[in-house]
């Protein structure tokens, strides 16, 4: 079982964090589209593959996102949920940069320090 915090766990939660983004944005872009439901991905599923088996699946399954209210022309996007988790993909994202760098930082701290 991989480790979610060795780098192949990190690119595997940066790629389903990618993914989600890519998700709301298209939300975003369809708010005016007549019947678009909103979409997303099983955020906790996604990650829990990855920490199970290591795999990366470069797009996870979106699903429908149900019970959000919808306007007479069908569609229920939401701007403000979708800024929301805009910003939190966002958040997520940056925190996974970092804790890429400091693997890095500490596979080269190793190389100098056997050399």
């Amino acid at each position: 079982m991989p480790d979610l915090f060795s780098i192949q766990g990190l690119q595997g939660y940066l790629s389903i964090v990618s993914s989600r983004q890519q998700l709301t944005v298209a939300n975003m872009a369809n708010i005016d589209t007549p019947g678009y439901h909103t979409q997303d991905l099983d955020f906790q599923t996604a990650l829990r593959e990855v920490s199970d088996d290591g795999s990366v699946n470069l797009m996870p399954a979106a699903r429908e996102i149900q019970g959000l209210p919808e306007r007479p022309d069908g569609n229920n996007v939401n701007i403000d949920r979708e800024s929301m988790q805009l910003s939190e993909t966002q958040l997520q994202y940056q925190l996974g940069v970092q804790l890429i760098k400091e693997r890095f930082h500490e596979l080269l701290t190793a190389i100098k320090e056997g050399s």
